[in-house]
């Protein structure tokens, strides 16, 4: 058995791949291994991962997704804690071996650290930019329900979580990476921070996805809360804090849906009525008045009116 295995999904990453496998390389570790997994690339990613990077065990698959390809590779893999790590990010200087000793020197189940965007400039390079330095409060659970997220670069995860929580999930083709470190705390994960740059997250190949495809983001959110909800409901319930937290996220998919998923919409409203009659408190103030007095769809009504009003001004001024 390995001591680390460094699993990477690549779907037409060629003009990154090599960048990022060369930060694996340059860690100074020899009891690894490295897997990458071809999500059907039409570029020539698999070439240049064949022609310099022999030792690297190269795994060609049709398109299915970068969840496929991580369990793909999980699967196939031998060591015994787990690097993922996205073709176009890269890991920093010495970070496999920070986070070894610190999971050795803990116990903990997932090791994370800070994370810097690259941006792209207009000459085409990448600069370092925004510095991410947080770390995950007590209740682990439901800050990666809600808003703590790294990218899977800056975590390092023992092989024994990994396979508890069984695999990333398929069916949130947008928020997997959330939910699978997300899976891991309510698999009973300890955390052990890291303090320093552990990864750098290349921005303008990975440009959010919510504001690509806005109406399937929140549908991903939409399930994942609840599949979440029920998990709680059947680990221990919903005490103050879950409750808050699924009430925060249903708020933001109703907001984000009305108008554009009526579906969403009429689903999400039910379930937050369901939670807490009075969730309108939770909203914006202006919000909840204006329920008080037009009911709540008069008041998203409103909303979205206003908010649509002064992106035409926003455009027209510019």
């Amino acid at each position: 058995m390995k001591t680390l295995s460094v699993i990477v999904p690549c779907f037409n990453a060629e003009p990154w791949i090599e960048e990022a496998l060369n930060s694996i390389f340059s860690q100074g570790l020899s009891d690894l291994e490295v897997i990458v997994v071809d999500d059907g690339s039409t570029d020539r990613s698999a070439q240049v991962v064949k022609q310099k990077f022999p030792s690297v065990h190269l795994i060609q698959t049709a398109n299915q997704g970068p969840s496929h390809a991580r369990n793909t590779g999980t699967q196939a893999s031998d060591g015994r804690f787990i690097q993922y790590l996205d073709a176009d990010d890269v890991l920093a200087e010495g970070k496999l071996r920070t986070q070894l000793e610190m999971l050795e020197k803990t116990g903990a189940d997932v090791a994370y650290g800070d994370w810097q965007e690259l941006e792209k400039t207009p000459t085409g390079s990448y600069a370092k930019k925004r510095l991410v330095s947080r770390q995950i409060p007590k209740e682990a659970e439901v800050a990666l329900f809600t808003d703590f997220w790294c990218p899977p670069a800056a975590y390092l995860f023992r092989c024994s979580i990994v396979s508890a929580v069984g695999e990333w999930k398929k069916n949130l083709p947008i928020i997997q990476d959330a939910r699978f470190v997300l899976d891991c705390a309510l698999k009973g994960a300890r955390f052990a921070y890291c303090p320093g740059v552990m990864a750098y997250y290349r921005k303008s190949s990975q440009e959010s996805v919510s504001k690509k495809d806005p109406k399937a983001f929140l549908r991903d959110c939409f399930v994942n809360a609840q599949e979440v909800q029920t998990w709680w409901e059947s680990h221990g319930g919903l005490n103050k804090e879950r409750r808050e937290a699924l009430l925060k996220v249903y708020l933001q998919v109703t907001r984000g849906s009305f108008k554009k998923d009526p579906e969403i919409f009429e689903k999400a409203e039910m379930i937050l009525k369901k939670l807490d009659s009075n969730y309108l408190s939770q909203g914006p103030k202006r919000l909840a008045v204006a329920s008080k007095i037009f009911g709540y769809r008069g008041a998203e009504w409103m909303a979205w009116h206003y908010r649509a009003f002064k992106h035409f001004l926003s455009r027209k001024s510019s």
